[in-house]
């Protein structure tokens, strides 16, 4: 077997639901060790037993659980790649109707939670000597939007940092994606945002086949695989309805 088949052993955040569970299935069924990371543990759980991976639940922006869960996956034979997908948006006020709670919960999540999880697991990347962390971001990090600011500033901050850390370790062979989807259709994201069904709904009205879970998590899966010399530094993925952040093809 050679090395690169050897290398088949990620940790997966938000695995739960949408992309991340998506990602999880994926990396499974081409054979991966996947550590699947969530804080609900019962939908861990249902993932566990359905793809054989192996179920941590934590909260990835509380110092405490990412050290039990670095324990526990140094106990269990380590990692080769990090891929951070946990995140998420809340809200879409404007920036002078801005929420405190909601841009403090984006930051925590989105920022402080990759951050986090990245430092107690770089360590182990380097030492492997061909380490791999990928950061799903979004286009929202790429572009801004009305509505969209406390989203923005989240995503543009995680964005920058995954630029600033592909520079740092480059050095130690670590390499370091960023996966920028568009509008993609998930059973949570667009409800936890706007907390309403049909609010979540009139978000996809009309659009032509937006992306799936499954088609970021294809794309998540073919950039941790790829031989470790290639680097796909920065993917974005939009549906091909969405030409662009602001151009948004509706039909009927």
């Amino acid at each position: 077997m050679t090395k690169d088949m050897q290398k088949k052993a990620a940790l997966v955040t938000g695995a739960s639901s949408g992309i991340g569970e998506a990602t999880v299935r994926a990396l499974r069924a081409d054979g991966w060790t996947v550590f699947a990371v969530a804080r609900r543990a019962e939908r861990l759980a249902a993932l566990e037993s359905g793809t054989g991976a192996v179920a941590i639940p934590a909260d990835i922006a509380e110092d405490d659980d990412v050290s039990r869960l670095l324990a526990q996956v140094t106990d269990a034979g380590g990692i080769d790649t990090l891929i951070n997908i946990a995140g998420g948006a809340r809200g879409a006020d404007r920036v002078g109707d801005a929420s405190t709670e909601d841009w403090e919960w984006m930051y925590r999540v989105n920022v402080l939670g990759t951050m986090k999880l990245t430092r107690a697991f770089l360590p182990m990347l380097r030492a492997n000597g061909e380490g791999t962390v990928l950061n799903l971001t979004s286009t929202a990090g790429l572009d801004a939007y009305e509505g969209g600011g406390g989203y923005n500033a989240a995503k543009f901050a995680q964005h920058a940092m995954t630029n600033a850390l592909r520079l740092e370790e480059v050095e130690n062979n670590v390499r370091v994606i960023e996966v920028a989807p568009g509008l993609v259709q998930t059973e949570e994201f667009a409800l936890n945002r706007l907390g309403d069904a049909q609010a979540a709904d009139k978000v996809y009205r009309g659009v032509e086949k937006p992306l799936t879970a499954e088609d970021v998590a294809d794309v998540v899966r073919y950039a941790v695989t790829v031989p470790h010399h290639v680097n796909l530094d920065q993917i974005v993925i939009r549906p091909v309805a969405q030409a662009a952040t602001h151009k948004l093809v509706r039909k009927g």
